[in-house]
Formats: C-alpha cells, structure tokens, sequence
C-alpha cells in the first residue's frame, strides 16, 4: 500500500481526490489533512504533518497554487524544505508538480485557463523553464473556456485552480484539444506519487498518467 498525505486548503471540488484514488487502483489510499503552511501556527502545521506520518503517509503534498507561489520560486523551496522536516517525509507542493510534469511531458510552453489570473503564477512557471503563451478567464463552460488551448503554441493546458473538479473531464479535454491537460487535483497526486517513485498506469486521468518519464527531476 503506498498512501499519499495531502495537505489542503479545505474547498468543496476537494472530493475530486476519492475520484482519483478510485481510478488508481486498490493499493493507492489517499489522505487529506486541512492546513495552511503559509498562515498557521508551527504547532498547527506540525499537528497536521505528525497526524498524516502516523496514519503511514509516503509522501506529503501541499495542494494549493497561490498559497506555494505567493513567495516566489524560492520562498516556495523553503515552504516545501519545511514540510519536509516536520513531517520527515518527502515533501513538494502542487506548484512544483506543475513545473516537473511540464519538464516530464517536455513541455516549454502552455495556455492556462483560470477562474482568478495570479501573475505569481506566471512567474513561478517561468522560474522553472514554463512559458505561458496564453491567460483566459474561466467561464461557465470548462471544455468551452479550455479552447484557448488549441493556440499553435501551447503545447499543453493548464487549470491550476483548486475549486475545480477536473478529473472525470480530463479524457474528453485532451480528445478536444489534441495536447496534455494537466489540473491541480490531477497534478497533485501525480506529485504525491513521484515522491515515492511510483508509475501508475491510468488513462482516464490524463496522458501524464501514460507517459514514459522523459527526464527524472
């Protein structure tokens, strides 16, 4: 049994995670911990941390973009060195998880489609070798507002927000676009997984989940 510790900012599409654990096959268990490693108290991240290693976690992740980027490239490293040190587990966030499933599918230049445009955001990819070509606003109609995504010069999409539930769309996205869809709930377990140095085989969340690594980061 590999088990996967996620820290998260606590939303209602957070149910997407029983989703993936369920395409991923019995011997996957996913747990989620409600924190904040960038607003409580030591002793609060430490409690959430120490609860997540004791239910046997392999991995922690924190899963939440704006609150990984809002520091920077390496106010993130520090967030992420810290996490690591008090759960005394393999530790990254859903930010870097971007940036390495980029660097794993080979991808240098991508569309976002996002509900709140967070210029951290752009930066963070840019910092890790991630141009993006494209911003649009997320409308009311996801497979709608993800068109943007077919411009010549993405080479994928992104949808980091959290407060969506993106996982039963991911196959009908990419059908559409023709290029890798990559989400947040997607990406962190993805992370979560590389943590441990496990390779899942699961078509129904994405082409990152039937890829070859390309490089090891």
């Amino acid at each position: 049994m590999t088990a996967l510790g996620l820290l998260v900012p606590g939303e209602p599409a957070e149910d997407d995670y029983p989703r993936v654990e369920q395409l991923l096959g019995s011997d996957i268990r996913i747990d989620l911990i409600r924190a904040d490693p960038a607003g409580d108290s030591p002793q609060r991240l430490a409690a959430c941390t120490e609860e997540l290693r004791l239910a046997g976690a392999d991995s922690v992740v924190w899963a939440s973009v704006t609150g990984a980027v809002a520091e920077g490239w390496e106010g993130a490293n520090g967030q992420v060195r810290g996490l690591a040190r008090t759960a005394g587990l393999p530790a990254s966030s859903t930010a870097f998880g971007f940036v390495r499933a980029a660097r794993e599918l080979g991808v240098t230049r991508v569309a976002v489609v996002t509900a709140h445009e967070d210029p951290a955001f752009t930066e963070f990819l840019r910092a890790g070798g991630v141009s993006v070509v494209s911003t649009t606003p997320l409308g009311p109609d996801l497979a709608a507002s993800a068109h943007p995504a077919a411009h010549a010069d993405a080479q994928a999409l992104l949808l980091p927000d959290t407060s969506l539930r993106t996982v039963t769309h991911l196959p009908a996205l990419e059908r559409q676009l023709g290029k890798p869809v990559l989400t947040a709930h997607q990406i962190t377990v993805w992370e979560a997984l590389r943590l441990t140095e496990r390779r899942v085989n699961a078509p129904r969340l994405g082409t990152l989940f039937t890829r070859e690594p390309i490089v090891q980061a």
